[in-house]
């Protein structure tokens, strides 16, 4: 049947709001986002959320900011009506978290909403009220302290056909907690109260320092990830990053405990997503998922925060130059951890690659170093070249790992280091140190074999396009390719290496990152997974009985070598148990 079409008109005002609901209130989760956004704008330090069934029969938010006045009461509940834009230029330079002036009327369409306030300097408090978009009474006196207060109730009472599409309370409820758990991550200069039928759930007070931030983290994630979490504090003209990343040997099957905000906004961007992952890359299991509390900052101008009503996607002008930013910030603290398991507390990060240099010991070259462990895969004598690293009585202080004192069933040596006990897994740490030292022998430029019989593969005009644009790139890594017609490429020489991979499906891979991010590693992952795999089936196996000589040269080559605290599937190398733990084990001192 033909449907019926009408001349154009202009649509109801309840409508339209109705309309602009749908864009902007999902659930009550979306509700409160925006109520908590409009508080931290106005400068909120205390924000009290009260729920009842999942939100879907009341949302109610409470803030001691700066408050609305009398006469805005009424306009705060109109479409497009904000204290938050004047100008186009404002525009371009967003630092609000709400700027539109549709969440208030928004959800006030959809429910019975009261609005009341108090600003510093008036007498009173005044409330206003609307239910599902109806004409707004008059502005009444309330009794409130300075602030604003936002009640929700009945959320989509009169839109029938949304509301049967709500789930149970506990589902709601998890929105709910999710939405609040964002934003607390955020802000840990605001304190945040929520009840949920009038029962206290959780109550975080303002975190001014890095012990009680840490602390807010770990009643929400847990306390083993906050125990995992590595400091990020990088600040460049242009770009700023800071927060906390977990180390590898604390990871997740999903991506759940991943917290990412931009200018404090809470942000999901496949850009950025892409950057950690690959600064995970060397460290992680493939199928595991960091944890992170990561907020970038940089000129509002830069991005555009008005891609989506709900505002989690943006849109940045230079993608490339943020991916590589996070990317290349993330994988150096990565590299050198200053605090996750750090040995001893003396030992600075910077100087992990030169520790070996404040204990008067010379290590040898990559080449002597692989010359040592083919040695030590044969025969239980140390090689010669070992010698050199070996403990010294006129020592003075003991290196970060300490000397080993024993072997344990030929998989653990036990070392004794200033602070207590050190475990090592000497497969996994020497499966780290050939790995490090192989990537170091390969070098910038990879050895490149031609092809007896070159490779031919059709590809996008998208794909041409990103292979015009990096044909250098692909020059370097040791690949020769030519362009044959307008959709085929033509593959004559490649990295020596990945001769017996699927080239074709690499640089698909390839072409592939770079039209989506302007920059990939695929090819650099590839030969590193080869390498991983050599420095796994090259490093001493289980039951490998080492002499003590031996045991400390593997300890020396861990402290000059970077990620070392980790295997190449992000399982720690080692672990350190101080005196006292090993006292609290024995009950000493009680």
């Amino acid at each position: 049947m033909k449907p019926s079409v009408s001349r154009i008109h202009t649509l109801d005002s309840k409508l339209v709001n109705q309309i602009a609901a749908g864009e902007v209130v999902e659930r009550p989760a979306s509700v409160l986002k925006e109520l908590l956004e409009n508080s931290l704008d106005a400068g909120a330090q205390n924000i009290v959320v009260e729920a009842d069934r999942g939100g879907c029969k009341r949302v109610y938010v409470a803030d001691d900011g700066v408050g609305i006045d009398k006469d805005d009461l009424e306009l705060a509940l109109s479409r497009h009506a904000t204290s938050k834009l004047s100008t186009l230029e404002d525009l371009q330079h967003i630092h609000f978290l709400g700027f539109r002036g549709e969440a208030l009327p928004s959800i006030a369409s959809v429910s019975r909403t009261r609005l009341s306030s108090k600003t510093g300097q008036a007498e009173f408090a005044w409330e206003v009220y609307c239910e599902g978009g109806r004409e707004i009474g008059s502005p009444s006196p309330t009794p409130q302290i300075k602030g604003t207060v936002v009640e929700v109730n009945d959320l989509f009472f009169n839109t029938p056909a949304r509301r049967k599409f709500l789930k149970t309370e506990s589902t709601e409820l998890r929105h709910l907690d999710q939405v609040l758990k964002r934003v607390a991550l955020s802000r840990f200069d605001v304190g945040f109260t929520f009840k949920h039928n009038e029962r206290a759930a959780v109550q975080w007070q303002r975190a001014m320092d890095e012990r009680r931030q840490l602390d807010r983290i770990a009643s929400i994630c847990g306390n083993e990830m906050a125990k995992s979490l590595e400091r990020v504090d990088i600040v460049t003209t242009d770009l700023s990053l800071q927060g906390w990343v977990g180390m590898p040997t604390f990871s997740r099957s999903h991506p759940d405990m991943q917290y990412f905000y931009l200018n404090g906004r809470y942000i999901r961007d496949k850009t950025i997503s892409h950057a950690v992952r690959q600064a995970y890359k060397d460290v992680l299991y493939h199928d595991r998922q960091p944890v992170y509390v990561l907020n970038l900052s940089m000129d509002p101008s830069l991005v555009d925060v008005n891609v989506h009503p709900t505002k989690h996607e943006v849109r940045f002008r230079d993608a490339r130059a943020v991916h590589d930013f996070i990317y290349r910030e993330l994988h150096k603290v990565l590299a050198h951890p200053a605090g996750a398991q750090r040995p001893t507390e003396h030992v600075h990060a910077n100087a992990r690659t030169s520790v070996s240099n404040q204990f008067d010991i010379k290590l040898p070259s990559v080449r002597e170093q692989h010359a040592v462990y083919a040695a030590l895969a044969q025969s239980h004598v140390a090689p010669e070249s070992q010698q050199a690293v070996q403990p010294k009585e006129q020592d003075t202080v003991t290196p970060p790992l300490g000397y080993a004192l024993a072997q344990l069933h030929g998989v653990y040596i036990l070392a004794q280091n200033q602070t207590g006990l050190i475990l090592v897994d000497m497969h996994a740490a020497h499966e780290r140190i050939s790995y490090e030292r192989f990537k170091a022998s390969l070098g910038d430029d990879l050895s490149a074999q031609p092809l007896l019989v070159p490779l031919s593969l059709s590809v996008s005009p998208a794909e041409l396009k990103a292979w015009q644009a990096n044909k250098a790139d692909f020059r370097t890594l040791g690949f020769e390719i030519d362009c044959l017609g307008e959709n085929n490429l033509v593959v004559r020489q490649v990295p020596e290496v990945l001769q017996n991979e699927d080239i074709p499906e690499l640089i698909r891979n390839v072409l592939s990152e770079l039209a989506e991010h302007g920059s990939s590693t695929a090819v650099v992952d590839r030969v590193k997974e080869i390498l991983a795999t050599r420095a796994c089936y090259g490093a001493v196996r289980a039951n490998r009985k080492l002499s003590q000589e031996e045991m400390n040269a593997l300890l020396r080559d861990m402290e000059a070598t970077e990620r070392s605290g980790q295997c190449n599937h992000g399982r720690p190398t080692w672990v350190q148990l101080s005196m006292h733990e090993l006292d609290q084990w024995f009950m000493r001192g009680r």
